[in-house]
């Protein structure tokens, strides 16, 4: 079983990561490419382009300028620790033992609008570009067509064993992959809360259960696609109602 999720806008200021083989992402030819595209914008293009203040486009301005591979423990943090937000908070990547870590690095992908397909132990440093952003890179209009099909290869490479995608990417990053080019079944666990008089999906906690999904995956060793409709994590349950083959609907409340 093969998850993905989406990166995180922040960066952890501090990371404690333990010692232990780390990779370099598969695409930094690529990374150079757009990170070179993105210092030739100025302050003010780089926060129309992504919709920043002032003071994140003076931030990210920095990073960009002061990324600079090749990367290494004293330079950079592996991605499943550097990235902080609700999914890695639902992650709690932290409390993994050295054996969840590696099997994290066979079966988890982190989609990247700068690094394309990332594995948890690649080391990376900050920046600021997101997948939905607009960037223009000779004639590719925008990132999902500068990526092209490289993001899928690379799912596909890894179901050539594992045979099955979860799919607890957002919409924004998940547009990357061509569902219909991906070599396996693909499973979209959605998490709904009562709101209102009806079940809806509310972003933060979405993204969180997200995370504990992901963590219940790797910690479980999962294999078989039915063993996810037993995740029960933040209280969400499976509705078999509201779901189908490819579409697992939690809910809670």
């Amino acid at each position: 079983m093969l998850i993905v999720i989406s990166p995180a806008k922040s960066f952890s200021k501090e990371v404690k990561a333990p010692a232990l083989s780390y990779s370099q992402p598969g695409h930094l030819e690529n990374s150079e490419k757009l990170m070179s595209k993105l210092r030739g914008l100025s302050k003010k293009k780089l926060a129309g382009l992504m919709n920043l203040s002032d003071d994140l486009a003076t931030m990210n301005m920095e990073r960009h300028q002061n990324w600079q591979p090749p990367f290494a423990v004293d330079n950079a943090d592996p991605a499943i620790f550097a990235f902080i937000g609700e999914v890695y908070r639902g992650m709690d990547a932290k409390s993994f033992s050295k054996a969840d870590l590696t099997y994290a690095q066979d079966h988890l992908r982190i989609l990247s609008g700068l690094y394309g397909c990332l594995k948890p132990l690649d080391l990376i440093q900050p920046y600021r570009l997101e997948m939905g952003a607009k960037l223009k890179y000779h004639r590719k209009n925008n990132l999902y067509q500068f990526w092209g099909d490289e993001i899928t290869d690379d799912i596909n490479e890894l179901l050539s064993v594992e045979k099955v995608l979860v799919n607890l990417a957002s919409i924004e990053y998940f547009k990357a992959v061509n569902p219909k080019k991906v070599k396996g079944r693909i499973i979209t666990p959605v998490f709904k809360d009562f709101s209102n008089g009806e079940y809806k999906s509310l972003m933060t906690y979405a993204k969180n259960a997200r995370g504990m999904m992901s963590r219940y995956i790797i910690q479980e060793r999962i294999e078989d696609p039915e063993l996810l409709k037993s995740f029960n994590g933040g209280n969400y349950c499976y509705s078999p109602e509201m779901s189908d083959d490819s579409t697992y609907v939690f809910i809670r409340g």
